[in-house]
């Protein structure tokens, strides 16, 4: 492994037509100021999976830092990438620790991390043509898409003696977060245009002080420096089937982000693959060792490289540092902490269909056939499974919607392609 870097030309300018490769690097001003890009671009969305879950925000950040530094030394400084919060946690933290307590549900985080650290080791010796055999783009398509729509009801919240949660606990301030997310995106380019979501909840986080929403107390009790507050997991076997499923979506994203920086930077990275899961599975396995939520590889910090076209490792590392560094402030998590329902309501409708489009646009970008029956089925029966949020109980294991659709696809699937063949009736 190497962790040093060429410089990259005068160190002050890219030829047009040429990257920084991640082997390479700009002056030293300006990989930090590339870095500190990086970590604004993955903020938002790393804070608001704690945020929503209820987890400590800095304890996710420090995981989200460490498990960054970790992947880098792994991939052998080869592969640039930002570890922040999974979207694909979500449910099943938020069933977990629903049925369980908060301890389950990071006990859920320990055993994903376990597992696809175990898929990566065996995509190192094996190869990763396999996944794409048992995981065609139909399948990994309506995996994503279940997942976010079956959070659909998280999003417009419920109301009980003790007060409303989501949209419904103030309509105006989700209102105006989500319409200020939409019209950021639209109204502006480059890296505001792609922070609409953190603009947003920043926007809606002002309008909700000024409607008295968010009490600041904690802020002010909590300390400037001190280390995160740490959560041991315990295992409960009745939750962690909620979980099983999150694996298959971290292995799809893991292997597109090492597709996509292969394709921006014009080199092979098929031989990182099994690295790049097994050193997830790792950041994974230690977030849930510590309290904090399971992460994955980002695509916020692929739209930086992309605009800067930058992908010198170099820059990960100021990112992971200067992450490592905000994790230490008490003070800074508190604040995080203290984001509003309201708020949180009117992202989240924004975030959840976004999630749910995605398993659409993965189908688009692999030109998934829908007049093949054996396609049609297998994204049509999960997707029903997971909105309705279909329950099975066997004994101390409960399976929810997301589990059950995300075996139905893989079992429809296969199943399906293969009586095809056996009578000659598939279509591809």
């Amino acid at each position: 492994m190497r962790l040093g870097w060429t410089l990259h030309g005068d160190g002050a300018r890219i030829t047009p037509g040429e990257v920084v490769a991640p082997h390479e690097r700009l002056s030293w001003p300006r990989t930090v100021g590339i870095g500190l890009q990086h970590i604004v671009a993955m903020f938002g969305a790393t804070f608001l999976v704690p945020t929503i879950t209820q987890f400590d925000a800095a304890t996710t950040l420090f995981f989200s830092a460490i498990g960054t530094i970790g992947f880098l030394l792994i991939t052998g400084n080869k592969l640039p990438s930002y570890l922040g919060s999974s979207f694909a946690f979500i449910a099943p933290i938020l069933a977990a620790t629903a049925s369980a307590g908060q301890s389950a549900a990071i006990g859920g985080i320990l055993a994903t991390g376990l597992l696809l650290a175990l898929v990566g080791v065996i995509v190192h010796f094996a190869g990763a043509h396999w996944i794409q055999i048992a995981m065609p783009p139909v399948v990994t398509g309506v995996i994503v898409a279940l997942i976010g729509l079956n959070l659909a009801p998280v999003a417009w919240g419920s109301c009980t003696a003790d007060g409303c949660t989501g949209f419904q606990a103030s309509p105006v301030t989700a209102v105006i977060t989500l319409a200020s997310i939409i019209l950021i995106q639209v109204l502006f380019r480059g890296i505001v245009g792609r922070l609409a979501i953190l603009l947003g909840v920043v926007i809606g986080y002002v309008v909700a002080t000024l409607r008295g929403e968010v009490d600041f107390t904690p802020v002010a009790e909590a300390d400037w420096f001190g280390l995160p507050h740490f959560t041991a997991p315990s295992f409960d076997p009745s939750v962690l089937g909620l979980f099983l499923p999150v694996v298959l979506v971290l292995i799809a994203e893991n292997v597109g982000h090492v597709k996509s920086v292969a394709a921006m930077t014009g080199r092979d990275y098929d031989k990182l693959t099994g690295r790049a899961l097994f050193a997830d599975g790792l950041a994974t396995t230690l977030a849930g060792l510590g309290g904090g939520s399971g992460t994955t590889t980002y695509a916020e910090n692929i739209g930086v490289m992309a605009a800067s076209r930058v992908y010198s490792t170099a820059a990960y590392w100021v990112a992971a540092f200067g992450a490592l560094v905000l994790s230490m402030s008490p003070k800074f998590g508190a604040l995080i902490n203290t984001v509003p329902q309201g708020v949180l309501g009117g992202v989240t409708t924004m975030l959840y269909g976004m999630i749910g489009i995605l398993g659409a646009r993965i189908w688009v970008q692999a030109k998934v056939d829908f007049s093949d029956s054996v396609n049609l089925t297998t994204a049509a029966v999960p997707l029903i499974i997971g909105i309705a949020n279909f329950t099975w109980t066997a004994g101390d294991l409960e399976f929810g919607g997301i589990a059950l659709g995300t075996a139905a696809a893989l079992v429809i699937y296969h199943v399906m392609r293969a009586i095809g063949r056996w009578r000659g009736t598939a279509q591809g």
